[in-house]
């Protein structure tokens, strides 16, 4: 099964399948942050760009999946909200260099032999000055998967974070905080339990 065809078919459900609630540390960092315009790659059933918008963000979001624009679309109806919402993978996707306040990678895995290329590529659309937040599940996530498969994360061990592989794919940045730590994730079925993940908060060079 592709790609799409799993988020597809992971979004089919009436219910949401990471719930309507935005991610806890992209909650905490937007705290620091004016609002402006920011980008949600692979942002699924739109949980965390509803969030943004209702603080004032101009929201971009992106996912491969169809289900998942048509709920967060749905989602963002029902709290009164606009969010612009593109149907592309990262490989194809096209904005303006420069032209993002903030950049959210929430759980947004690429595929290892893509990874840098894909993360150079989104950090050229960021300003300078811009901020970059990341929570995504680290390599041993592998293990918390083996005693909880809900916990979450790719079952790809190349698609999982490496801290240090991470720091040089945004090597333009400076860290604020670049953290790898042992979490107890809440959100929808799919995210439950103790979790292994990388938690970045950085500012463009």
């Amino acid at each position: 099964m592709n790609q799409q065809n799993f988020w597809n078919q992971r979004y089919a459900d009436e219910h949401y399948a990471y719930g309507t609630l935005p991610n806890n540390y992209l909650k905490e960092k937007s705290a620091d942050l004016r609002p402006g315009k920011i980008m949600l790659p692979a942002e699924g059933e739109g949980r965390n760009a509803i969030f943004m918008a209702k603080l004032g963000w101009e929201v971009e979001a992106f996912d491969q999946s169809t289900a998942g624009k048509n709920k967060a679309l749905l989602l963002a109806e029902h709290h009164d909200v606009k969010i612009s919402y593109t149907i592309s993978d990262v490989e194809n996707i096209r904005y303006p260099e420069n032209s993002f306040d903030a950049l959210a990678l929430i759980f947004a895995h690429f595929p290892g032999e893509d990874r840098r290329i894909e993360h150079r590529k989104l950090s050229r659309f960021l300003k300078p000055g811009g901020h970059l937040v990341i929570e995504g599940f680290s390599k041993k996530q592998a293990t918390f998967q083996q005693l909880n498969p809900k916990s979450g994360g790719p079952r790809d061990v190349g698609m999982l974070y490496d801290l240090e592989e991470l720091k040089k794919d945004f090597n333009d940045f400076e860290f604020i905080e670049a953290t790898e730590e042992k979490v107890v994730l809440a959100e929808g079925e799919f995210h439950q339990g103790e979790a292994s993940v990388i938690r970045i908060f950085a500012v463009k060079k």
